[in-house]
């Protein structure tokens, strides 16, 4: 609704103004009706007018004054004047304050309301204009970020079109060789804190940080990977000095630490790719080297005596099936495998960084089932460095070992209930019909409730939303059929319901903190 006020001396034109013209249909209200100039004043001053409509001629100041101190207050302000003179002069003065009509008295309603209709098409035209400009000034970061999250993920930079992107848009053209890819990670987030509310402040301010740390080095390319991840591309040249300094000084409004992985130097954009994976190779790194610092990519690709993380993910992926379905014997023989692994490491720190490791895969699976591991278990995330007490693995595998039993025997009494019958029914009715744009309404009408009932049940029941949910089943999905060489990304972006493949990758990277091709290769290599 656009804001009107009316000035006019003559009270019954005044009020045959307020009476007569349809302000609603026409998309108006009208803000304030005054009988002089200098309360047509107050008015503008209390209230952001759209469109000024004013007699001429009034006692004390004219409606021509009037509209140029309208016009000072407010530049865009629409100005229509009505008036029994018709002298060209007075026709001259509101002609030069690009008024957009001059309606002659005795008026007539359908003149004025033809002129307002022209008023409010050019209103609407700029708004129009301003949304596709905020629109535009929205997406431009988005757009830097993007493209250099392609070349990490190893869009071939020899392709002239999409490098003269990246050196408008980063001014890589600048950037002095040989430079090393960096990922900075921040650090497990704390569950409350007297001044963050919750973990997208703590992100937030995390990345508004960084962009302060890096201001002195210059035009340093970089882009956010997720929440929790920057990764930006630094010459080699005393790269361990810059790397501390921009640490030091990003996190220290932080209340956690910042870890930063290292890729090797390399001698151009073709090789960035290469030092990039090297570089989330060396900051994944920190579960079992420590948070806090920079991680050579050197440490973790040479460093004896570490575990092969493969086999890890695998002994987990198999745990995790068997706590699921109670396999008692399967549930002790994969905890074996994995604490018989440990027996290769030296550190007793690293032991404990890798029990804190596995808790973690442990909530990261459960969260995918909708559960949460803590209040399975009973316990406060702050309370896990009860690891750090054990002073020998066989303490540390006891402790887990009578944990993930308990998570097991709970996750078996929560499957029985009628509840969990509810959300099964649910969750199938997801699955089958994932391919396809489904909304909560389609569900509600397969269980004949309303969509907001159902989608109340859902979440009273499940602790999740609808779309939580229908994500979660789009992406289960798609991590198994990342696994089938054979199928396309894009093929499976289709049957898992998703349209546009740059969305289906963005949300798959926000779940999983990769992208789907990152998925696949890590999965079949």
């Amino acid at each position: 609704m656009y804001n009107v006020l009316l000035v006019d001396d003559e009270e019954l034109d005044l009020e045959g103004m307020k009476r007569f013209i349809p302000w609603s249909e026409l998309g108006m209200v009208v803000k304030g009706s005054v009988n002089n100039a200098l309360s047509a004043c107050e008015v503008i001053e209390q209230h952001s007018i759209d469109i000024l409509v004013s007699d001429v001629n009034m006692p004390y100041m004219s409606g021509l004054e009037l509209a140029r101190i309208a016009l000072q207050r407010r530049p865009g302000m629409r100005i229509i004047f009505v008036s029994g003179y018709q002298e060209f002069s007075y026709v001259q003065q509101a002609l030069s304050l690009k008024a957009y009509s001059y309606v002659l008295k005795p008026m007539d309603d359908s003149e004025l309301i033809a002129s307002l209709m022209k008023v409010k098409r050019d209103l609407d035209e700029e708004q129009k204009r301003r949304e596709v400009e905020e629109a535009y000034q929205q997406m431009i970061p988005m757009a830097k970020n993007e493209l250099l999250q392609r070349l990490f993920e190893g869009e071939d930079p020899s392709d002239r079109e999409f490098r003269a992107s990246l050196n408008k848009s980063h001014e890589l053209h600048l950037v002095s060789w040989p430079a090393q890819a960096v990922v900075i990670e921040l650090d497990a987030m704390p569950g409350t804190g007297p001044s963050y509310d919750s973990q997208h402040e703590l992100s937030r301010l995390f990345h508004q940080q960084f962009h302060e740390a890096i201001r002195p080095y210059g035009a340093i390319p970089y882009c956010k990977l997720n929440p929790q991840r920057i990764a930006m591309i630094v010459d080699a040249e005393d790269i361990d000095a810059k790397l501390a300094a921009i640490i030091t000084a990003a996190q220290r409004k932080l209340p956690v630490t910042l870890t930063a992985g290292l890729g090797a130097p390399v001698q151009g954009l073709e090789q960035i790719p290469e030092s990039y994976r090297q570089a989330v190779q060396a900051v994944e790194g920190k579960m079992f080297l420590g948070k806090g610092g920079v991680i050579k990519y050197e440490e973790v690709s040479c460093e004896p005596g570490m575990l092969d993380a493969r086999m890890l993910e695998v002994h987990m992926n198999r745990l995790m099936h068997a706590m699921k379905d109670y396999e008692v014997v399967q549930i002790y023989d994969e905890i074996d495998s994995l604490f018989q692994s440990f027996t290769v490491l030296r550190s007793k720190y690293t032991v404990h960084n890798l029990s804190s490791y596995i808790i973690w895969k442990l909530d990261q699976y459960l969260s995918a089932m909708n559960e949460d591991l803590f209040e399975l278990l009973g316990i406060d995330i702050r309370k896990l460095d009860i690891l750090l007490q054990f002073d020998t693995i066989k303490d540390i595998r006891t402790w887990l070992t009578h944990r993930i039993f308990e998570i097991s025997e709970r996750l078996l009494q929560k499957s029985s209930t009628k509840d969990s019958k509810f959300i099964r029914s649910v969750m199938k009715t997801i699955k089958d019909r994932m391919s396809e744009n489904i909304t909560l309404k389609d569900i509600a009408q397969h269980f004949s409730f309303s969509p907001s009932y159902l989608g109340f049940l859902i979440k009273e029941k499940s602790g999740h939303t609808f779309n939580e949910l229908l994500v979660q089943v789009r992406m289960e999905k798609a991590c198994e059929l990342l696994k089938e060489p054979g199928v396309k990304i894009y093929e499976i972006a289709d049957q898992v319901g998703y349209r546009y493949l740059p969305y289906f990758s963005r949300q798959f990277k926000e779940k999983f903190g990769m992208t789907p091709l990152e998925y696949r290769k890590k999965e079949l290599h």
